[in-house]
């Protein structure tokens, strides 16, 4: 029998989609709520978790009570054993560490868990807490707004298609992945403060497994000029631009001359700004209102991830309003080599949206210069 640790973080990623660049604190995840906002943690670990239904019988499942674990477990038909329980719909990172803590000291081959990169942090200073014991590797379902870590599989049917190999006997080897998080006050002013808070170990399985993102090491000003004006000289009049986020999509703002999110999604017509920091209403609404409208997006360096990390506001419906035919892709050169030979990942939440986005894409690298690169699992 395998034993499997499982814990969701509920409110993970609840902040995404309506543009508050984080979940952390009872304020965000109110206000969050207030806006519209659902939770998506459950959802990305039934993902997860779908890989595995065959193997139900070979499977135990130790997690937490309620939204943290038990329901959607016994909803899907596995053996659950409650290790922990907590009163509110609405855990906190003490919830999470305290399960974490009773899955060790009860025995777990390998823990599986839901959030984002402050869930990871938790997990990590748990298992900090708990070093006297065996510790046991860790396989993340990304489901947060921030995806820094390089614990996290690359989507959250990765996540299941690699335990299902596990529970099947293949042996993997582990490696130590990075838990990393950021300041979200300072992120929220479009200032990215990171930091490194230690490792933990996973399976070394590229194929499956996220690398770490990689922030910029070489200077690429010029390359970022050459993008930003050619992007600029090319619009089309009176049609409506959505710049997504990025260092590679804000050098087009500063093109123009306007005022830009970092960390968001801003909009702009005949050369001006008609809003900021979008969220996904809000991009529908524009969607309403503007005959033609195209979104210029980057990928992250490292990762290669287009949409799903820290962009949620590009929801599944938002993209297939959209279509890929009125979404330009922008990159350097640099960041395209930085990929190593893996291809571009889409992880929107949708896995029938993901396959629809596979395939060859062009990606503008300079001044009047294409690159074509695939879109992948």
């Amino acid at each position: 029998m395998f034993r499997l640790g499982l814990i969701i973080n509920p409110v993970a990623g609840i902040g995404g989609r309506v543009a508050l660049k984080g979940s952390d604190g009872a304020n965000i995840q109110q206000l969050a709520r207030q806006l519209g906002a659902e939770p998506l943690a459950p959802q990305r670990m039934q993902e997860a978790l779908t890989p595995l239904l065959d193997f139900r019988d070979e499977l135990e499942i130790r997690t937490a009570s309620g939204e943290m674990g038990e329901r959607l477990c016994r909803e899907m038909g596995f053996k659950v054993d409650v290790v922990y329980s907590f009163d509110s719909t609405f855990s906190e990172p003490l919830d999470t560490e305290k399960a974490l803590h009773n899955c060790i000291e009860k025995g777990i081959d390998l823990l599986l868990f839901a959030g984002g990169d402050g869930t990871a942090r938790n997990i990590y200073q748990a298992m900090q807490a708990a070093s006297r014991h065996r510790l046991p590797p860790v396989i993340g379902v990304p489901a947060g707004c921030k995806i820094h870590s390089s614990v996290y599989a690359v989507t959250p049917t990765h996540a299941g298609e690699l335990l299902s190999l596990l529970v099947k006997g293949r042996a993997l080897a582990l490696t130590e992945a990075s838990v990393m998080d950021i300041d979200e006050d300072e992120f929220r002013q479009d200032r990215v403060k990171a930091r490194l808070y230690g490792h933990l170990n996973v399976p070394a399985e590229n194929r499956f497994m996220q690398n770490m993102k990689q922030g910029g090491i070489q200077h690429e000003e010029l390359a970022l000029q050459d993008i930003a004006a050619y992007m600029v000289e090319t619009m089309e009049p009176d049609c409506l631009y959505l710049i997504g986020s990025g260092t590679t999509p804000r050098a087009i703002m500063e093109e123009l001359g306007l005022s830009s999110t970092l960390l968001g999604v801003d909009a702009v017509c005949n050369h001006q700004l008609i809003a900021n920091d979008l969220t996904e209403q809000g991009i529908m609404q524009l969607l309403d209102e503007y005959p033609e409208v195209r979104l210029i997006i980057t990928l992250i360096g490292g990762q290669g991830h287009l949409f799903g990390r820290g962009n949620q506001q590009l929801s599944p419906r938002v993209i297939r309003r959209l279509g890929m035919q009125n979404i330009d892709i922008i990159s350097t050169a640099e960041k395209i080599h930085s990929l190593n030979g893996s291809p571009i990942r889409v992880d929107t939440g949708e896995e029938a949206l993901n396959q629809s986005l596979f395939g060859m894409v062009s990606v503008i690298t300079g001044y009047d210069e294409t690159t074509l690169y695939r879109v992948a699992p």
